[in-house]
């Protein structure tokens, strides 16, 4: 059997394992998803479509026992499900025990620590009570330990008055870095130990919906701090020893130290423009780590800047793009819409990347881009 050949199944069948389908498919490869809503962006896509809960450890493990590779587009699933399938003889990737690390925001915070991996100042709280009892150095983030993503969870500290908001449960308190950009550097090992990085990204967010809404690649920094960059995140992968994708999320403070903020063990965000501006895209490049295949060229091909899509503040409800047509007709944009039926304030319904030889350009095109695609519905909140 040839590597392409094995199973592989999908925890989540969101915008991610959407864009991994179309990539795998390359390959022939056999692809089933497991997601509990019945229009997934998957649902269509996949070689098998399974609807049930990843969070339900019984259905996990019977969905696992039917492919030969496990894998995730989200880390909020049932891990001792995956440890289950993982003793039976199944491949796991990321392993269970790198999922479970990742998941708990203090425990992750914790092993960098430990490991040498240079992070900013934090302390750990088990609830509102213990919060308030500190010396507190404001402004801080409060993160909650489990279950945040996509700037859920999360919560900016400003001053004493902030703390009768705080989250009342167990949390990672981080001091606000000074920095001056904001970082990713996308990294993947396969199983025989082979290790390759993309160039960092710079992520500029979204100022309320706390979500990257702009993507420069290659990030405008020096050669120094590029490779200091790279190192850090070969090094996050080789301490968690870790098989896939990993996406390392980095401050570059303003006297040029690299922190680490945080880390997604499958393929992220900061990696969309990928697929048209590099030579194997994270998503390929994903699935050859997983079947222990060469991994790719991480090279850029040319300048890229990537907008996420959102869906306006205003609007919920059967999704509608405006000024679709308008930015198809800009040279160098490739739209890709996530097949989500309804919109809601914010929520992610697609991504445009801009490729240009002039950085400043694609940036410039980038802003127009934003401006004049919408994405609304009939009904207006």
């Amino acid at each position: 059997m040839n590597k392409t050949d094995k199973r592989i199944g999908i925890l989540g069948g969101g915008q991610l394992g959407r864009m991994f389908l179309q990539e795998s498919y390359n390959y022939n490869a056999d692809v089933s998803i497991l997601d509990p809503a019945a229009d997934a962006p998957c649902h269509a896509l996949a070689t098998s479509f399974v609807q049930g809960d990843f969070n339900d450890h019984d259905t996990v493990v019977r969905f696992g026992r039917n492919v030969d590779i496990v894998t995730i587009e989200f880390e909020h699933v049932n891990v001792d499900a995956l440890y289950t399938l993982e003793k039976e003889g199944k491949k796991v990737y990321p392993q269970p025990r790198v999922l479970e690390l990742i998941k708990d925001k203090g425990a992750q915070k914790q092993f960098y620590a430990a490991h040498n991996i240079p992070v900013g100042p934090y302390f750990l709280v088990e609830n509102a009570a213990a919060l308030k009892s500190k010396d507190i150095k404001f402004p801080v983030f409060q993160k909650v330990l489990k279950g945040g993503y996509d700037g859920y969870g999360v919560k900016a500290l400003r001053s004493v008055e902030d703390l009768s908001s705080a989250f009342d449960e167990p949390s990672l308190v981080e001091e606000a870095i000074d920095f001056d950009k904001e970082l990713s550097v996308i990294v993947a090992r396969n199983a025989s130990g082979q290790i390759v990085s993309y160039p960092a990204v710079e992520m500029i967010f979204h100022p309320i919906a706390n979500m990257v809404e702009f993507l420069a690649s290659p990030a405008q920094i020096s050669l120094e701090i590029e490779q200091k960059a790279q190192e850090i995140a070969r090094k996050v992968i080789e301490s968690f020893e870790m098989v896939g994708i990993l996406a390392v999320e980095m401050f570059l403070t303003k006297d040029g130290q690299i922190l680490v903020n945080e880390s997604a063990p499958r393929p992220h965000n900061s990696g969309h423009q990928t697929i048209e501006a590099n030579y194997c895209s994270q998503y390929e490049m994903h699935f050859r780590s997983i079947t222990d295949l060469p991994l790719g060229n991480t090279e850029i091909i040319q300048p890229s800047v990537m907008v996420n899509i959102l869906g306006d503040p205003a609007y919920s409800g059967a999704a509608v793009y405006e000024g679709l047509e308008q930015i198809m007709d800009i040279p160098g944009v490739f739209v890709h819409l996530y097949g989500k039926t309804t919109t809601k304030p914010y929520r992610k319904m697609g991504h445009v990347t801009i490729l240009d030889k002039d950085p400043k350009k694609a940036m410039e095109k980038a802003k127009l881009v934003k401006e004049t695609l919408r994405v609304i519905a009939r009904e207006v909140l």
